[in-house]
Order: structure tokens, then sequence, then C-alpha cells
């Protein structure tokens, strides 16, 4: 509905825009196809490049002095003390159904119910 009213909008102004948000809705508005619970760890990567950041900038600092095992050993220490600092999962109650392919829409589980017929 909010791409049909920027269509509505902008389209006469901006078609390529509306175009290129056309031919990816369904990647744009694959986030809602997620438990709602799961929705604030979607949004972000900073987690991520936060500790890959660290990381990167321990490595660079101390190139000449680490031989592979040491860096794969320092490496391991430091994202063993970022994890230390991670928030845990929220709606971890909902991996299984993710897992086992149950479908969300707009963040709420679909559910089919069984028509039943009387004889």
């Amino acid at each position: 509905v909010a791409l049909d009213l920027f269509e509505d909008a902008y389209g006469a102004r901006y078609p390529k825009a509306v175009e290129c948000l056309r031919k990816d809705q369904r990647a744009l508005l694959a986030f809602f196809d997620w438990p709602a619970e799961h929705w604030i760890h979607l949004r972000t990567t900073n987690p991520i490049e936060s500790v890959f950041a660290t990381v990167r900038h321990r490595t660079v600092r101390t190139k000449g002095a680490l031989s592979p095992t040491t860096a794969r050993l320092m490496v391991f220490k430091l994202i063993m003390a970022a994890a230390k600092s991670w928030r845990r999962l929220m709606g971890e109650n909902q991996l299984p159904k993710v897992i086992a392919g149950v479908r969300f829409k707009d963040g709420a589980e679909i559910t089919t119910t069984p028509t039943h017929n009387v004889a």
C-alpha cells in the first residue's frame, strides 16, 4: 500500500525510482516475512560490523608480529571478548518455527484453518 502511495505521489517525476522499487519490491519487503520479535535484529548489521572492526583494527596494528596461528588465536580471543556484550536474540522461541519453514506475514505467523465438511 505504501509503495502504491509513493508511486502515485512521485511516479510522474521519478519514474526510474518507482520502477526500481517495483522491480525489487519482493526483496525490499522480505523483512516482513520474519517474526516481529526478530525485526530489531534484522534492521542492522552493526553488531557484526563492530566485532569485525575491532578484529581488523587489532590485526592491522600487530601485523608483522603474528604468525598465522597466533593471528587465529588473537581473533578468537577478540571475538570471545566481544561476545560477552552481545544481546540475547529476542523471540528465540520463534526460531524452531522459522527453521521448520513456518510462514510469517507482517511479523505474524500465518495459520491456516482447516475447513470441516459436515456430512
